[in-house]
Formats: structure tokens, sequence, C-alpha cells
């Protein structure tokens, strides 16, 4: 890293500048869980890192409504904990986001940063996706929307150009008796990748789903929103029929890969029963709420 040059953003317009200048030789760094171990182990050569944990937005954690939640791109799991209203609106994002690394990990690790690695298998993701969560991006052309589940394009790849960083992610205000969840498959039972990960956000009025929102991780290229399941659940009571139906749903579109932490088969059939569990999780946390 002795050739690399180091720069502390104080704006998010200095940032993006001195991003835009490298033409792809830099890059951001937050709490560089990430960043830094790829620079060590030389997957990384960035001529240019722009330390970005100054920039007040970015840091940010903003009630713009009631239950409208805005979060800066640098928010660390820690300091996100900490805020009891987020926890109780959104447990499953939290559920997904203390997966991520030790205690000592999350004092550093961000939803930003999970997001920006563009791993299949992030944790954090499928319960954005489910939330209905938006990016929004800075750039030499201003600022942009991308819901999350456009926002990876492959492995390692995201919808950020030159010149372009996340800042935040906007959360929906969020209606009552809603709930989300959030679990995952792993060879242990912490500090491990993600086999498969599944978020799932409903709402119910009167035990009828009025909307609902499926997603999976670590069984395609990119992390899945599952479309077709809103169309099935919604307006129903979520019954072993529908269950069964969007499970199977669930399992079709699995595109995963083989390897030595699960078999295509094992995670096409654990994809199918975590949205069980996952759903039955939501439901019964509305029905704690009430």
């Amino acid at each position: 890293m002795s050739d690399t040059q180091y720069l502390a953003a104080k704006t998010i317009d200095e940032a993006v500048n001195a991003h835009e200048k490298a033409n792809g030789t830099a890059r951001f760094l937050a709490g560089g869980t990430d960043l830094l171990v790829q620079i060590k182990s030389g997957i990384r050569k960035p001529n240019l890192v722009i330390d970005i944990k100054k920039i007040v937005e970015l840091n940010s954690i903003n009630e713009i409504s009631d239950g409208e939640f805005e979060i800066g791109a640098s928010v660390s799991g820690a300091n996100l904990n900490r805020n009891s209203k987020f926890a109780k609106l959104w447990p499953g994002v939290l559920e997904a986001f203390r997966l991520i690394g030790s205690e000592q990990i999350q004092g550093r690790a961000s939803l930003g940063g999970n997001l920006c690695n563009g791993s299949p298998a992030g944790d954090s993701v499928p319960a954005l996706i489910a939330a209905g969560c938006k990016a929004v991006i800075a750039g030499p052309k201003g600022r942009k929307d991308v819901p999350i589940e456009n926002f990876h394009l492959g492995p390692g790849k995201t919808v950020l150009e030159n010149g372009e960083m996340l800042v935040s992610l906007k959360f929906p205000k969020r209606v009552s008796n809603s709930a989300d969840a959030y679990l995952r498959m792993t060879p242990r039972t912490e500090m491990d990748i993600a086999v498969v990960g599944c978020g799932v956000n409903i709402s119910l009025e009167n035990d009828i789903c009025t909307h609902a929102r499926v997603s999976l991780g670590a069984v395609a290229p990119t992390p899945l929103l599952i479309k077709e399941a809103s169309d099935i659940m919604v307006g129903s009571k979520l019954d072993d029929d529908t269950l069964n139906r969007v499970s199977k749903m669930c399992m079709d579109a699995c595109n995963p890969i083989n390897d030595k932490r699960g078999t295509i088969d094992y995670r096409t059939k654990v994809a199918g029963v975590l949205f069980k569990r996952a759903t039955k999780l939501a439901t019964d946390r509305i029905g704690g709420n009430k």
C-alpha cells in the first residue's frame, strides 16, 4: 500500500470529486472491514483511498417522519443497535446486521459497506430488499435513489459508477401491524458466511396479508427479490397452502453454485424452508405487538 495516496474528505462533494478524478483507481474507506483486508491480500490495489468517516451526513441516523428513517452509509452496527425506535420498527434488518462479524467488527462495519461490497451472500442485503429500502447515491450529476434490489449487478459489482458514492439508505414509513424477519443457514452458528439467507417483510389486517416482500441471498449471482411472492401472499391468511406455494416459488428462483459450504440442491431446498420460518417469525412479531 506504499504507493497508495490517502485523502480524508470533509464533505460529500470533496469525496465525489476526488473519486471522479481518480478515474476508477480510488476506493472509499468507512469501516474498512472489507477494504483493508482486500488491500492487504492484494485483491484491491487502489491508487487513492478516500476516507469518508468524518463526513457528518454519512454518520447520521435521521427519522424523516413517523417511522420513516434515513441511515447514513457509514453508520456502524453498534450505533444503529442503540436506536431503540429503529430496532422496534425493523428488527429483521438489525438481526441481519448483527450477524456481520464479531462484536468488535460491529463497532466499525456499516450497512452501507456491506451493501457496497457486492457479495451475493451479504447478510444485510436480503433484509434491506424485503424492507423496500432505497440507496441514495451522490455523483457528478447530483443524487438519485436506487431500490436495493437493483443495486447489485453481479458478484462484487454494483451500479456505482466512477465518481459515485453511497450516501444513505432510506427506509419507508412503517404502517401498523407490520414486521420483518431475517434468517440464514450457515455451517457454523456464528462468524460465518450465509449458505442461504431470507428476508421477509409483511403487513396484516384482521389476519389478512396486505403487504409482502420476500428476498433471498446466497442463491444466485445477486440477491433476489421474489416479486411474484407478493401476488400470492397479499389477500391471503398466510395459511399452509399459501406458504407452500411461495416456498416452491423461492426454490424455483434459486440459481446457486456448488461449493464446500453447500450444494445446489441443498441451497435450493433450504431457501424454501427459511422462507416459511422467516414468515412465521414476522407473523409472530406482529401478534406480539398488538
